[in-house]
């Protein structure tokens, strides 16, 4: 009878906490809820400070393209006014733009040298960062070890020696001689980033291709290109904007008024004392930023896409 009484006792015992197992009475129980209460709290906290930083980085970027865009519908001269958005809007500047200055002939000048420096890049981009990611040769360690070096400066740096090279080859005051200052820039940094894009392509791929009797041309042109969109993408982007952007270089290489860019263009607008025409240098520069942000809007993914991958990889 007591032994019955004792495990009815020790029954009712272990359902007392409604788990049907009976507590140990040297174990210690951590209490759970207030644990999960605590990391719900710190989560919340550090999702606030998120938003914040957040919010202030979206204001920070979006108030100076704001006040940009409403100071080149401002009327007048001047950049700034009693309030962020005129009380009288005007696109006089924008075709002041085309009518009393050479914006149309800087415009072309530009986007001549942008795409024709973006199609060249790639080209040498593509093919250096193939030969050093699919072929082992003497001297492909050093180049590497090159390459990376040369990425830590900037190209500033050689503008003299870039200057002598131009005079020498009679290229100076010439587009054609600035694509190439550009083109030969890029392929540091953009032949490393495409080689790890290349290195992450599994090599029985192309090594098939090989036993099937394909050419390292043919296995180039029909299998590593089209694998390679999105870095491709990426690297025809970033040296298409570069150029556009540039005036340190175009300033050094083009001398004559109808060679300028509009990067020359838009800085003697407003450098000499005399030059006051704030408003519509800013009209010039919202017309500028239009193909930049719809070549962004539509490629973004890809440019996400590539960069990622090829940094991962490399």
């Amino acid at each position: 009878m007591k032994t019955s009484d004792t495990q009815g006792q020790a029954g009712i015992a272990a359902n007392a906490d409604g788990t049907g197992i009976a507590p140990d009475a040297g174990s210690n129980v951590s209490p759970a809820p207030k644990r999960k209460k605590h990391i719900d709290i710190r989560g919340r906290i550090v999702r606030f400070f998120i938003y914040i930083l957040l919010a202030v980085t979206a204001v920070t970027s979006i108030y100076p393209i704001l006040w940009i865009v409403m100071s080149s519908l401002n009327p007048g001269n001047a950049l700034y006014s009693s309030t962020l958005i005129p009380k009288r809007l005007t696109l006089v500047h924008y075709s002041e733009l085309f009518i009393k200055r050479d914006f149309g002939l800087w415009y072309m000048n530009t986007l001549k040298i942008a795409v024709l420096t973006m199609l060249l890049s790639v080209v040498l981009v593509i093919i250096t960062a193939y030969a050093l990611s699919q072929f082992r040769f003497k001297g492909r360690r050093f180049s590497l070890m090159t390459m990376l070096i040369l990425q830590a400066f900037p190209n500033f740096m050689s503008m003299i020696a870039i200057y002598l090279l131009l005079l020498q080859l009679n290229l100076l005051d010439s587009h054609y001689g600035l694509v190439l200052v550009y083109a030969g820039g890029a392929i540091p940094g953009g032949a490393w980033l495409v080689k790890g894009y290349f290195d992450g392509i599994p090599r029985s791929i192309p090594e098939a291709a090989k036993i099937d009797g394909a050419s390292s041309a043919t296995i180039f042109r029909k299998i590593m290109m089209p694998m390679s969109t999105p870095i491709l993408t990426f690297v025809a982007l970033s040296n298409f904007i570069a150029p556009w952007m540039d005036f340190i270089m175009a300033r050094l290489v083009l001398r004559s008024a109808a060679k300028k860019t509009l990067a020359i263009g838009l800085y003697e607008m407003v450098s000499g004392r005399m030059n006051t025409e704030f408003t519509m240098f800013a009209a010039g520069a919202v017309m500028v930023a239009v193909p930049i942000t719809v070549l962004f809007v539509f490629l973004q993914r890809f440019m996400i896409q590539g960069l990622a991958e090829g940094a991962s990889k490399t």
